[in-house]
């Protein structure tokens, strides 16, 4: 026996590989699961509504059986950081290995569809836990790239998802990820989930946890009219300085300055933010 999984984070690249598997392999019966850590932006929900309509097929929900609180309360009250990851593996990868493990134990070969673009040659695949569990890059196999993945989506009437317009990836709220202007802009998008950010950041500094959301200062300081201004400063500094650095590449009329920006930064989470 087989099952076919794709996995989706309500980022650009997932959701082009659903597309591309929808129209190249309508004979598969895929899975479509998305792992809701209850911590997601509205327009993440927004976009899985409208890829949900293009596919024709419920996407599954997969929710943690136990929330980001519980999971900060046994982390001792430590944010998660690019160095301890906790809330990817508890909140992400661990619902994903619960939901297939019966049937892998079973002897069910289950193929799991990965978004890795032909341009990403800096990315490796999610690793396999178990035996019967086979990682496919149709992306990559099939010479698509990050020009390939917008035609994808355009072409199926989806569009990109409404926070590129801010922000540069998906996942959590609060993902520590994000870029400094990032957080200004969460700060103006969705007010409130900048504040709870802050709330989560001030208890975990009270319990001595050694980790601020943003690196070398707390969301109250990063929050101050002063700093704002110079964030954006710096951000507009380093457009203009790609902007005189990079030449117009016909090959890929998607990406800016300010996109460049964003995609100069660490890559993240591959199950988070693709």
């Amino acid at each position: 026996m087989e099952r076919h999984v794709l996995g989706l984070s309500g980022g650009r690249d997932s959701a082009a590989l659903a597309v591309h598997m929808r129209r190249t392999r309508p004979d598969l019966r895929i899975e479509y699961f998305f792992t809701d850590t209850g911590k997601e932006l509205p327009e993440v929900y927004d976009f899985l509504g409208k890829l949900e309509g293009f596919l024709g097929v419920p996407i599954q929900r997969l929710n943690p059986d136990r929330d980001f609180d519980f999971w900060l309360n046994e982390y001792n009250h430590f944010l998660p950081s690019p160095r301890t990851r906790w809330c990817t593996k508890q909140l992400k990868i661990r619902p994903f290995e619960k939901w297939l493990r019966p049937d892998l134990d079973a002897g069910v070969t289950v193929y799991s569809y990965v978004a890795i673009r032909s341009d990403e040659n800096h990315r490796e695949g999610l690793q396999a836990t178990h035996p019967n569990l086979k990682v496919v890059l149709p992306l990559r196999e099939q010479g698509v790239d990050k020009s390939g993945v917008v035609g994808l989506l355009e072409g199926a009437g989806i569009g990109l998802p409404d926070y590129y317009r801010w922000r540069s990836r998906s996942g959590c709220t609060f993902c520590f990820f994000q870029q400094k202007i990032e957080w200004v802009n969460l700060l103006r998008e969705h007010p409130e989930a900048f504040e709870e950010a802050k709330r989560y950041e001030k208890n975990a500094v009270d319990h001595g946890s050694p980790f601020t959301w943003s690196d070398r200062e707390s969301l109250e300081e990063l929050a101050r009219p002063e700093r704002i201004a110079q964030i954006e400063s710096d951000f507009l500094k380093r457009q203009e300085r790609l902007r005189s650095r990079r030449r117009p590449n016909a090959l890929r009329p998607d990406e800016t300055p300010e996109t460049a920006v964003f995609e100069d930064e660490p890559a993240g989470c591959l199950v988070c933010h693709k």
